[in-house]
């Protein structure tokens, strides 16, 4: 049974829209404490009261270290030589309880040491920690990998929960929501802890079942943040939104109480969760639809120059109008790179096609490049690589047959299949100096609006790189996973976007603090006018498109609407009823605009 009919015979899908698309009504936030606690102030927890806290949790609370700590005593010994080393290495960061996928954002955050950290192993210890926070008014921070590029899991003088260990994985042959029997059809999922990386819930439903699951592109990504802001992977156009796929989640709200939501219990909750954001309560368990496995997934890779702005005109002229025509299809995702150079680099995905399939579906874009061979330069002829679907993401398949394509995981002490891909690693330890996206309507590629597009792209590519991600938009994608992406709280332009154009860079390895390792501000700012200038250009050609909330600016003064379009308002009205008091706080999350100061002073 497919998904929507599986959906559409259980109700399930009118009773997750509804939760979203009715007239919703709320208490107003409670007055509430207008200012957090930190260390020294006449609130802040005793020792004994930290430690009526450790026990309370079996002993799992810890205090938070920075990974640079030795680096910052001695910023030319060995212990910061290894440090640095190990630094370039996600899965080492996500080892590290005070450790950040990014180390900030120039004018807007830097990644700080929470005081204390609990790591639960239960939704019990969640809860427990989550009655601590509230009764004695901290600061509370949720990271599970720490891949927020808005710094949304770090705070100083903070309370944090670290989901790590929450990663236990069980697959189901016929699952049915807790509460929804006879109304939902039984279907095939997984029910995975919020803690567990991408590496490990593919390798247990892929890799080791035979069945697919949507999540994120990026192995080293954590699976509960992930779902909750939407979820797009490298074959969203196949799969859906893993948001989409989320037919139950356990969640401990800010009263402490572990609830079980899904489409028949705690609807208004569920609906927020399924791309509203991390800020509705802490997620220890999602369930998730699984699907059968493309017989054939694989990659076709080019990268060449223009030779002159009128040739790289045509080019892309050339290519979108292929692109509509062949790309915008359940077939294809990941990327295409636009540079300041007039490079274009084209690195996508493809499932369920042939090589000979491949190579005959681009037989007309290779032949006009081939035909207009004086204007170019290529730098890498077309590679196409194909594999069976069961092994992408299988680590010792791609060790052995692909293995210039990750980056192994080889400290002694790894966890053992942990890989990273290589593309991946400029992300790593980044220092950022703008991160901005933009859906891109599929009416761009028309023959009417091509040519404006095309000149609003070299606009944009002059003063930046410009990634146009295809898997990052529902255009081209089955009805049924369009119909879904539009019963999810993310802006509604994601249903009828052929990809997310991400303009975002930053200074690998640089680590503010550390003598000779600080990033240049200077430098940052310089490129922080740039991607804001080439994200203008596009915003032009579509100015009615909202932006991905977990890839958006820091300084976008109308992040609701741009992230959340007209869902704002009903994902504000659960905010208030599920977390008065804004306890779960992150910048640009549902609620925010009552808070400053990271979360601590309360404004109105």
């Amino acid at each position: 049974m497919n998904r929507r009919t599986f959906l559409k015979s259980s109700g399930a899908l009118a009773l997750a829209g509804t939760a979203l698309g009715a007239s919703a009504t709320a208490p107003s936030a409670a007055a509430g404490p207008l200012r957090r606690v930190r260390p020294g102030d006449p609130g802040w927890p005793s020792a004994a009261e930290w430690d009526g806290l450790r026990q309370a949790v079996g002993g799992r609370l810890i205090e938070v270290p920075s990974p640079l700590a030795g680096c910052r005593r001695d910023a030319t010994g060995k212990l910061c030589d290894a440090a640095l080393k190990d630094l370039a290495n996600p899965y080492y960061i996500q080892d590290q309880v005070g450790g950040t996928q990014s180390q900030g954002w120039i004018d807007a955050w830097t990644t700080a040491q929470s005081v204390y950290a609990v790591v639960p192993q239960s939704a019990a210890d969640v809860a427990a920690a989550v009655d601590f926070a509230r009764e004695k008014n901290l600061r509370l921070v949720i990271k599970g990998a720490g891949h927020s590029y808005l710094g949304q899991s770090t705070a100083p003088d903070s309370l944090l929960l670290w989901t790590r260990d929450l990663d236990a994985i069980s697959l189901h042959d016929a699952f049915v929501p807790q509460g929804c029997e006879g109304r939902v059809a039984p279907t095939p999922a997984v029910s995975v802890g919020s803690g567990a990386k991408f590496v490990q819930l593919y390798d247990a439903v892929v890799t080791k079942a035979g069945r697919y699951v949507q999540g994120g592109g990026c192995t080293s990504v954590g699976v509960g943040g992930h779902v909750q802001t939407g979820g797009f992977g490298s074959f969203s156009k196949y799969g859906g939104l893993a948001a989409a796929g989320l037919l139950e989640a356990e969640v401990v709200t800010a009263d402490g109480q572990v609830r079980v939501v899904n489409a028949c219990q705690d609807p208004e909750l569920f609906a927020a969760l399924r791309g509203g954001g991390a800020g509705f309560g802490i997620t220890t368990r999602l369930t998730l639809v699984t699907r059968e496995v493309p017989e054939i997934f694989g990659f076709y890779g080019q990268r060449l120059t223009a030779r002159t702005e009128a040739a790289y005109g045509r080019l892309l002229d050339r290519f979108f109008a292929f692109a509509e025509e062949a790309l915008v299809t359940p077939h294809w995702g990941e990327q295409v790179t636009l540079s300041p150079d007039r490079g274009f680099k084209l690195a996508m995905v493809f499932q369920g096609l042939s090589e000979t399939e491949v190579t005959a579906l681009w037989a007309p874009f290779q032949s006009w490049l081939s035909e207009n061979a004086e204007s170019f330069e290529t730098l890498e002829e077309p590679r196409i690589v194909t594999m069976p679907g069961r092994h992408w993401w299988d680590f010792d398949y791609r060790r052995k047959h692909l293995p210039k394509s990750i980056v192994i995981d080889e400290r002694p002490d790894a966890a053992p299949g942990r890989f990273w891909w290589s593309g991946n690693g400029g992300e790593v330890s980044i220092y950022l100096a703008g991160y901005e996206s933009i859906w891109l309507p599929e009416r761009l590629l028309s023959v009417e609006q091509r040519a404006d597009f095309v000149a609003a792209l070299v606009e944009a590519s002059r003063h930046y790189t410009v990634g146009l991600h295809f898997n990052k938009g529902l255009a081209g994608a089955t009805p049924e996973r369009r119909e879904e992406a539009r019963t999810l709280a993310l802006h509604p332009s994601v249903a009828d976007a052929f990809a997310l154009a991400i303009i975002a860079g930053g200074q690998p390895l640089a680590f503010p603090g550390v003598r000779g390792h600080e990033p240049d501000p200077a430098a940052a700012r310089a490129d922080a006018r740039r991607i804001s200038a080439a994200m203008r250009a596009l915003r032009r050609v579509a100015p009615e498109a909202g932006s991905y909330s977990s890839e958006m600016s820091y300084f976008e003064p109308n992040w609701q609407e741009a992230a959340w379009g007209p869902n704002y308002p009903r994902l504000l009205a659960a905010k208030r009823k599920y977390d008065p008091d804004g306890l779960f706080i992150g910048h640009h999350q549902v609620g925010s605009e009552s808070w400053i100061d990271n979360g601590f002073v309360r404004v109105r």
